[in-house]
């Protein structure tokens, strides 16, 4: 399957029903492969981070890639990778700031409430970490106070994806 394939699976039109979950249920659908060909490790930590740099096409949308952040954590458990085995990232600035702020400070922004809220609390239930870039915020007004529980900050997002680059994270570019 090509890589467009995989980006687009839970827009094509499946035989199969795409199911949500066990780790996040608000967004992340995926398919069950039976017995792939190219081995899973069970036994080994998958470590992923994800650049957010984007804002959603549609304010009311969502930030696609937290869509992929939980697709990512749901394919894996539901294939049996045990989830302290699952470790996943996202590094957000630019476009995607606005992703992981609270819903009063999302509605200054956008007139709705943030889409993206439940998305990021089991995501970060689960273990996972959103990190704002400092610059961002800064050029954009967002305030420590604006963000959704567990969002952390870093000084930038170049900083934040040298360190998890070195704690064994790997780049997921889509």
């Amino acid at each position: 399957m090509s890589v467009t394939g995989c980006r687009n699976a839970e827009s094509a039109a499946p035989q199969v029903q795409a199911e949500r979950g066990p780790l996040v249920t608000s967004g992340g659908a995926v398919f069950e492969v039976e017995n792939p060909d190219f081995p899973t490790p069970m036994n080994t930590e998958l470590k992923a981070v994800f650049e957010l740099r984007d804002a959603a096409r549609n304010p009311e949308g969502g930030q696609p890639q937290l869509g992929t952040m939980a697709r990512y954590l749901n394919m894996h458990a539901r294939h049996g990778v045990p989830a302290e085995n699952l470790k996943v990232a996202g590094v957000v600035h630019a476009g995607g700031a606005f992703a992981v702020v609270s819903d009063e400070r999302y509605r200054q922004e956008h007139g709705v409430d943030n889409p993206n809220k439940d998305v990021i609390a089991e995501i970060i239930a689960a273990g996972g970490q959103l990190v704002l870039c400092g610059q961002s915020a800064a050029a954009r007004g967002i305030a420590r106070e604006d963000l959704l529980p567990g969002v952390q900050i870093a000084l930038s997002a170049m900083t934040a994806l040298t360190v998890l680059q070195q704690e064994g994270y790997e780049v997921i570019l889509w």
